[in-house]
């Protein structure tokens, strides 16, 4: 099957296509985002950026994620999801100009991070409702063809919007009021897919009624006992609890890969923060590709082999050629090696997304999703911290490569410890029936 006529396939449904123009436009809006806020971080030619403070830009970019997860989960299974997605663009719009006025204002940067993680925290409830509001606009037997489509499409287009935003940069200066103006850009055109949300019923995307639902209230002064229910409703669906095990995993290994290849490109491939944006851009711009090229392999992969079968490969997959092209230290390996990662990391989420949103039941979808999202972030954050510790300044360490791979390959061992045996020889369904 090929990404286009699966698109076409999907596209014939009304709203689908209004889901997906959504989460479009918002994940564009993202990609801008990310980039004007990593390369503040990261970047800037008047900072010299050390492991830790590239471990605490990671943390504001991903934290909020995993600390609101919980809460938003109790949210997102009572709120109307159509009214999330209309109402969150605007208040992330918001404040977006205002931490772009605050840039411009020379505060602190402790200032600016504060603002930065209240647009994040934001587009927390944004991404969980969009996620649990999937299975509401596709039949079952098109949902992994449309989880191959949507939220890969979705990650593409970040980094399509990363790149417009690398653009841009170069353009408007590369300096502070080049960040403000890209965040202004990003709010606008977060904003836009509030119009599109508005288009859908507000009964379309759930949740679905549950009588014996606790109210609001009572649900979040039990936050932390409804999260423990939704695990434990997770815990009894094997393969999803085994994908989500596996995406953490990569995640895990992904954020030290990311710390090393920022410190890499800042002190040891490049000789100035403009030439080390480069390095890594290009890094990310390979990634993409092997994200895009997940939608068009994974479906196919798991179609022949299973899901159960094509996780722990990509993750063998990952790990043995992340060693074999970066134990160099070239930047054309790390490039290679970001196309390698992307296309195994887009391929578990893929499969991740599948077994979660067939598994588990609607009315536990948005604490699944936040614990989803605790999981991808939070594993995330750790491992970037993790490396602080033990990346030398230059970056360069053999130690934290043998770490990446050898969480590679243990991760496909436990999978596939966990999952039945006779699981992984059977395949899914065709996403075409």
């Amino acid at each position: 099957m090929s990404f286009v006529s699966d698109l076409r396939v999907l596209l014939r449904g009304r709203d689908f296509r209004r889901l997906f123009g959504t989460r479009l436009a918002s994940q564009f809006s993202d990609g801008v985002f990310q980039f004007a806020v990593a390369g503040f971080a990261f970047f800037s030619p008047e900072k010299n950026t050390s492991a830790t403070e590239i471990a605490v830009g990671l943390a504001v970019l991903f934290l909020p994620y995993s600390i609101l997860g919980p809460f938003v989960g109790v949210f997102i299974d009572r709120w109307s999801r159509r009214q999330i997605l209309v109402v969150a663009p605007m208040v992330r719009g918001t404040l977006l100009l205002l931490a772009a006025a605050l840039l411009l204002a020379g505060v602190p940067d402790g200032v600016f991070y504060a603002a930065a993680l209240a647009v994040l925290g934001v587009n927390r409830f944004f991404l969980a409702a969009l996620g649990a509001s999937l299975p509401h606009v596709v039949p079952g037997s098109r949902l992994l063809m449309a989880n191959a489509v949507t939220p890969t499409s979705g990650t593409v287009v970040t980094f399509v919007g990363a790149g417009v935003g690398y653009l841009l940069h170069r353009a408007f200066g590369g300096d502070h009021r080049s960040t403000a103006a890209l965040l202004v850009i990003s709010g606008v055109t977060f904003g836009s897919s509030a119009l599109i949300a508005r288009t859908m019923d507000r009964r379309l995307l759930g949740p679905a009624h549950d009588a014996d639902m606790p109210q609001t209230a009572q649900a979040l002064r039990n936050v932390v006992g409804g999260l423990i229910d939704g695990a434990r409703h997770i815990a009894g669906h094997r393969a999803a609890a085994a994908a989500l095990g596996a995406m953490a995993t990569h995640r895990f290994v992904y954020g030290m890969c990311t710390a090393m290849v920022v410190m890499l490109s800042r002190y040891y491939f490049a000789d100035s923060a403009e030439n080390a944006l480069d390095v890594t851009s290009l890094v990310l711009a390979t990634s993409g590709v092997g994200y895009a090229l997940a939608v068009v392999v994974t479906p196919w992969a798991t179609e022949r082999f299973g899901i159960d079968t094509w996780i722990p490969a990509m993750l063998v997959t990952a790990g043995v050629l992340s060693f074999a092209l970066c134990a160099p230290f070239q930047q054309w390996g790390f490039a290679a090696g970001g196309f390698v990662l992307g296309l195994a990391g887009q391929s578990i989420k893929i499969c991740t997304d599948t077994r979660v949103q067939r598994d588990v039941e609607d009315v536990y979808l948005g604490r699944a999703f936040s614990i989803y999202d605790m999981l991808f972030n939070g594993t995330y954050v750790i491992a970037a911290a993790i490396a602080a510790a033990l990346l030398p300044a230059d970056g360069r360490s053999m130690l934290v490569l043998g770490l990446i791979t050898a969480g590679y390959l243990g991760g496909a061992v436990v999978y596939r410890m966990v999952t039945p045996g006779d699981r992984s020889r059977t395949p899914l369904p065709s996403s075409r029936s």
